[in-house]
């Protein structure tokens, strides 16, 4: 009796070891088409108020590297990528340029209605420096962004769309689909070059599946908004 319970044990345990050596990661699936966004945060870029007010500075080099981190990250997604589009920004547009070298058959797209700004929030500090009618400006644009990306799968099979665009409209769009306050969007911070997954199903519904993944970046290379940490600083513990 001892030896048949013991055989069984040890069958159930190789059973188990069979199963997890062919286990992988996968997105949640449904029967019918889901539009899966890829939300990419630019990499981290050169601070310099006399670059163009529109378009921005460039990636500088730690941001070309986690550019190139989060490419490889994609890349080993068992995915087939429906399209690359890109904030008109520079950091962003090189940000997907480099992407691209990953994805020869993807060419990045810009669209306007994710173009970085600020929109409204309950922090009256940053209200009060914004110029008059801003925020209202942003809110506007980002609805016309979430009209555009927050919608079914119309291919009749699965998409997904990498968008690489800024940390603000991201965090919007969560709140968004969370169906959460638009104006407490500046309650979560957002690493350069992060991946926010999020789903829409056939009917509409949307689902956040992961926010501001950074775990492709090494620590001492992960930069933050409005965080300056200095080379020196960036000590693994």
């Amino acid at each position: 009796m001892k030896r048949r319970l013991m055989l069984a044990r040890l069958a159930l345990v190789l059973v188990s070891c069979a199963v997890a050596a062919t286990a992988h990661a996968v997105l949640p699936t449904a029967d019918k088409p889901i539009r899966t966004l890829y939300l990419i945060r630019h990499g981290e870029y050169v601070h310099d108020d006399k670059c163009d007010e529109y378009t921005g500075c460039e990636l500088d080099s730690l941001g070309r590297e986690q550019a190139a981190l989060v490419a490889a990250r994609l890349k080993t997604m068992p995915i087939t990528f429906s399209s690359l589009q890109c904030s008109p920004m520079t950091r962003a547009r090189q940000t997907a340029d480099i992407i691209a070298r990953s994805f020869p058959d993807l060419t990045p797209v810009r669209h306007d209605d994710i173009h970085e700004c600020t929109p409204t929030t309950h922090r009256q500090d940053i209200m009060d420096g914004l110029k008059p009618g801003e925020a209202d400006s942003c809110d506007a644009q980002l609805q016309v962004a979430a009209a555009r990306l927050l919608v079914p799968a119309t291919a009749g099979h699965d998409e997904h769309d990498i968008v690489v665009c800024h940390g603000n409209v991201i965090r919007w769009m969560v709140c968004r689909v969370l169906g959460v306050d638009p104006q407490a969007w500046l309650q979560m911070s957002i690493a350069n070059c992060s991946v926010t997954i999020i789903q829409v199903r056939a009917d509409g519904a949307c689902k956040l599946i992961s926010f501001a993944d950074s775990g492709h970046i090494p620590w001492e290379r992960t930069t933050y908004p409005g965080v300056t940490i200095k080379p020196q600083d960036r000590v693994v513990r």
